[in-house]
């Protein structure tokens, strides 16, 4: 139970890193500061958490990295709506950001073996 605990932190730090970073970087993502990232973050880990919990022990890190890609993109494009003031996406940068979050999901280990 402890090594899927480490996962969810990992998670969390990569997202907020990388939304952040993807903020800089691509137009069609704007993130207000570090709160804005943290609170989408922690709601992508918490998902992600869950997803895998119904899932099972079965997940492959690839899956991993579809897993976190899929809720990532859906919850960067709803979290724009629900803080407003913190986020502001595109379709196309919630995808860019997404890919990012899920591609370093994939090949960092979340899970101690």
């Amino acid at each position: 139970m402890s090594g899927s605990w480490i996962g969810v932190i990992v998670r969390f730090v990569v997202s907020a890193l990388v939304l952040m970073l993807v903020g800089y970087l691509i137009p069609g993502i704007s993130v207000a500061g570090f709160t804005g990232a943290l609170i989408a973050a922690v709601v992508i880990a918490i998902l992600g958490y869950l997803i895998e919990l119904a899932l099972g022990d079965k997940i492959s890190p690839r899956s991993r990295g579809l897993v976190g890609f899929i809720t990532a993109a859906v919850v960067i494009y709803i979290a724009q709506f629900i803080i407003p003031s913190y986020l502001s996406v595109s379709l196309l940068g919630s995808v860019l950001a997404a890919f990012v979050i899920g591609l370093v999901d994939a090949f960092i280990p979340t899970e101690l073996r």
